[in-house]
């Protein structure tokens, strides 16, 4: 007969329960059922388990431990949380036999990232010394135009933002740079790009010049060269030579000026080397308009798009570069003003401080759009700045092609852009988007809001205004705002076949029947040649 207990004589536990037992009797039960049932209850909690390796004896008494160790207030509400956490406590990272393995924190790893960042090096007197002479430092203060950003949530994290502040400094101590800005941050599949706009002291760019004279030497040797086989292969029949004149290149603007005001330096992450982008060209530029590709983070990497793009991920880069710049670096109307001299001039690129500006308030920079203007040039749809006709030949060719040139100069007509200050109000919109959206960086408290202003064309560009100060930055892929999707340029049409003429069009083979026709009148007309001159021949 089974006993009312819980437990069978085959289970752990069993005897615990033995029918009349009670703890407020005199009479004890057997002492060895009671062992032999406390012996199998422990071994069946000693069961380890085939998942975790751990047993629940061993988690009670670690629990228990815990408990009398912290002594919680209501243990018995977060039991089930200690119990988890006495689990977690118990996996460890598996270790080799032989060694362990050495374990590095990401907080290491990261200070050792940065950790040039913080290293002060002989140059920085000498520069200071420098910038004492200059009396305008070329470092900027990157932390307050970040507190500003972070009014209205933009912006970095502080350690970032202050990672970067130590970079552009190293920058500062290696480059002859005049003037130094935090240009943004674009970002890329792999890695990213921290970008700074400098201005280089007189004398930094005579190692590009240096470099193009070079080139054009090398061009000089290869036109030589040319020449000289040209001369051996005049004895020799030429093939046919095409008429087709590809279209005249476009020159990039001086260093300076244009698309090219401004030095550019990149790099992925604060303290690692700082790499110059090469100057932009037209042809990078108009063709970076027609693809859409995203950045890899690796400067050298290729680009593969349609149209081809003349370049590598460096040259794109910067196209992408010029082209925000271009868009999206505004001011308050009236901080900057073209100098006497070229005022009256429609295409003076050059402007100054306004010594005499007074800000407006916020609530009116928020209302109107006119309180903020571009003071960065426009760029044409020839990719430049300031126009150029590409028809104009050297002057050694201007007396041969006189009449060519008239003709070429007719079509060719002058393309002229929005001149510098324009205001943002005459920004066109993308169908019912505007171009420009301004908000408060709060209105629970006006009178110290900061006036921003973001860019709907580009995403990411943004722009502030507290008083006397501003700045415009970028966060963003790199990719202008589109209110349809993307579609690459298509194929060019297959070329003509080549006009059948009668003298380039092949004829039909003749029969056997023809052919000894042929044959047969060759035959007598031989024959009746040499019966002739027989005849000739007897009349002398």
């Amino acid at each position: 007969e089974r006993g009312h207990g819980p437990y069978q004589p085959h289970e752990p536990g069993y005897g615990l329960d033995q029918p009349g037992y009670s703890p407020y009797e005199d009479e004890i039960p057997d002492p060895q059922a009671r062992m032999l049932a406390i012996k199998n209850a422990k071994a069946y909690l000693l069961k380890t388990s085939t998942k975790s390796g751990l047993n629940l004896y061993d988690h009670f008494a670690n629990i228990l431990t815990k408990i009398l160790d912290e002594q919680p207030e209501n243990t018995v509400d977060i039991i089930e949380n200690i119990s988890k956490d006495v689990k977690w406590a118990q996996f460890r990272k598996k270790m080799d036999t032989l060694r362990d393995e050495h374990l590095i924190s990401p907080t290491f790893e990261a200070a050792e990232k940065c950790k040039a960042l913080f290293v002060k090096e002989g140059g920085e007197e000498e520069h200071e010394d420098v910038e004492e002479e200059m009396g305008q430092p070329s470092l900027p203060n990157v932390m307050e135009t970040a507190f500003y950003f972070e009014q209205a949530g933009i912006g970095l994290n502080k350690d970032e933002s202050y990672y970067i502040f130590l970079a552009l400094k190293n920058l500062i101590n290696v480059q002859p740079i005049q003037t130094c800005r935090f240009w943004g941050k674009i970002l890329g599949l792999e890695m990213n790009y921290i970008i700074a706009e400098v201005q280089l002291r007189e004398g930094g760019e005579e190692e590009e010049t240096e470099e193009e004279g070079e080139e054009t030497i090398a061009e000089g040797e290869k036109e030589t060269s040319e020449a000289e086989e040209d001369e051996q292969k005049e004895k020799e029949p030429e093939p046919p030579k095409s008429t087709y004149k590809p279209p005249p290149e476009i020159p990039k603007e001086a260093n300076g000026t244009g698309t090219n005001k401004y030095v550019y330096f990149v790099c992925n992450e604060p303290g690692k080397p700082w790499v110059k982008l090469p100057p932009v060209t037209p042809a990078q530029i108009v063709c970076a308009r027609k693809i859409k590709k995203f950045f890899t983070g690796r400067l050298d990497a290729p680009v593969v798009s349609f149209p081809p793009f003349p370049g590598n991920e460096a040259n794109y880069l910067r196209a992408q570069i010029a082209r925000i710049s271009a868009g999206t670096h505004v001011s308050p109307t009236g901080f900057y003003q073209f100098p006497e001299d070229e005022e009256e001039e429609e295409g003076a690129d050059t402007y100054e401080e306004n010594p005499e500006f007074e800000p407006p308030p916020v609530a009116e920079m928020l209302e109107s759009l006119a309180t903020w203007a571009h003071h960065v040039k426009g760029i044409l749809k020839q990719g430049r700045c300031v126009w150029i006709n590409p028809s104009q030949k050297s002057e050694e060719n201007e007396d041969d092609d006189e009449e060519e040139e008239e003709e070429e100069g007719e079509a060719q007509e002058e393309e002229r852009g929005p001149p510098l200050l324009t205001l943002i109000s005459e920004d066109e919109g993308m169908k019912n988007i505007p171009a420009w959206t301004a908000q408060a960086s709060t209105n629970l408290i006006p009178e110290y809001s900061v006036a921003i202003l973001q860019s709907n064309r580009w995403p990411g560009a943004y722009a502030f205004a507290s008083g006397k100060k501003f700045e415009n930055i970028y966060f963003g892929w790199g990719h202008k705002y589109s209110t349809e999707s993307h579609t690459p340029a298509l194929l060019p049409p297959a070329e003509a076949e080549f006009p059948s003429e009668p003298g380039i069009t092949e004829t039909v083979d003749p029969t056997v029947e023809e052919e000894m026709a042929f044959k047969a009148a060759q035959e007598e007309a031989l024959a009746e040649e040499e019966e002739g001159e027989d005849e000739e021949g007897e009349d002398d």
